[in-house]
């Protein structure tokens, strides 16, 4: 059995994702147990960006039927995992626009599911939080305007690209 690390880096806290997302998918992890130690890599920033890459991205279901204690801890966690659910959606709103145009199906669909994930745990975590860090976001990608503005430029997202996030922003205060 894994352990966390204080601080794991990037590809620790993927490593020990999949090892633990296994563990719950065979029935060996409890919803609890997964929950605090979920907890636990997301309070640090790379433990959090590692955990979301590998569920947000992944073949496990937790990301489509959050547990409830999971939804809690990732409440507590607090505007860090507010700010990468919303970075992911974006970034995954992105890639599915740019997939299509190349024809790739497969790359398209995931890219989606990632974005739809997004949109569930984003209306599932501290609505003021969520609501304070979406409207930066849509600032930038509706208006070009904002804090945001760096991180959708340092992607290179064009106008359509940008559209298609300010869309997808707005789709989450509507479910």
């Amino acid at each position: 059995m894994t352990t966390t690390p204080l601080e794991p880096t990037f590809q620790q806290a993927m490593e020990i994702t999949a090892q633990w997302l296994g563990l719950w998918e065979n029935g060996e992890l409890s919803d609890e147990v997964l929950a605090d130690r979920v907890a636990e890599l997301v309070a640090a920033r790379d433990g959090a960006r590692g955990f979301f890459v590998v569920s947000l991205a992944g073949d496990c279901p937790l990301m489509d039927r959050l547990p409830e204690p999971l939804v809690l801890q990732l409440r507590a966690a607090g505007e860090g995992v507010v700010d990468l659910s919303a970075r992911n959606l974006a970034m995954s709103t992105a890639m599915a626009l740019h997939h299509g145009r190349g024809g790739d199906a497969a790359q398209q669909s995931a890219s989606e599911r990632v974005a739809s994930r997004c949109t569930e745990l984003l209306r599932l975590l501290d609505p003021h939080a969520v609501k304070q860090r979406l409207e930066v976001l849509l600032a930038a990608a509706g208006r070009g305007e904002g804090e945001d503005v760096a991180f959708l430029d340092r992607w290179g997202y064009d106008a359509d690209q940008r559209r298609a996030i300010a869309a997808a922003v707005e789709a989450v205060a509507e479910g």
